[in-house]
């Protein structure tokens, strides 16, 4: 079995180790690097070329939202979950809109920890609810997607974006709609390049602004 490659960037040494040692433990992840800043954090990914980084927000020498870009520079297939002890709207919709699939509070069981990281090891949004649900609360509209989806999208791509909005995975959506999981590929591809958006956490935060995810298919 290959197993998931882990890159754990926190600068505060006992919470570092405490992940590395729970990571550690499950059969299917591997942790092939610790950064204690951003800058250590960019020269470890290009060379250990991780699945998923765990990236703390506030560090020393670059934080985690000037961090992030230039991780998505090196490949754009780096999976990036935000583990923070802050939950300020901003900083979770900056760390969104520059490309992370995750955001997570430190004090998250660790059952939902791990499940989040195999989430967006396969490119799935991962997101507490109560931090979707502030970000959505606390501004007017995203800057992302300024074109209605409706105005746009296709029947079936709004279908799609519902679904996504509910955090159904592609196979998921494709049992749903009935459709072959290549199909839903390229809805969600579709999708992503019309209302201009980076990942699938941004579509469902794009949905749920809107109140698709409530909407009648």
């Amino acid at each position: 079995m290959n197993k998931l490659r882990i890159l754990v960037v926190e600068d505060q040494h006992i919470v570092r180790e405490g992940m590395v040692a729970i990571l550690s433990l499950q059969p299917d992840m591997e942790v092939v690097g610790e950064a204690e800043n951003g800058v250590q954090a960019v020269q470890l990914a290009r060379k250990t070329k991780p699945d998923v980084i765990l990236l703390d927000m506030v560090m020393p020498l670059q934080d985690g939202l000037t961090t992030i870009p230039k991780l998505k520079e090196i490949s754009p297939n780096f999976r990036i979950l935000v583990l923070s002890s802050f939950a300020h709207s901003n900083q979770v919709y900056q760390a969104i809109k520059s490309g992370a699939l995750g955001y997570l509070l430190k004090d998250t069981p660790r059952a939902q920890l791990l499940q989040s990281i195999r989430e967006v090891a396969r490119g799935h949004a991962s997101l507490q609810p109560a931090i979707a649900m502030k970000v959505i609360t606390d501004f007017e509209r995203p800057e992302i997607g300024d074109n209605p989806p409706n105005e746009h999208l296709t029947k079936r791509e709004m279908e799609t974006l519902k679904l996504i909005a509910r955090g159904l995975s592609n196979q998921e959506i494709a049992l749903e709609m009935v459709v072959n999981e290549r199909t839903i590929a390229k809805y969600v591809s579709s999708i992503l390049n019309k209302l201009h958006l980076s990942n699938r956490t941004q579509a469902a935060l794009y949905a749920l602004r809107e109140g698709l995810a409530m909407s009648p298919n």
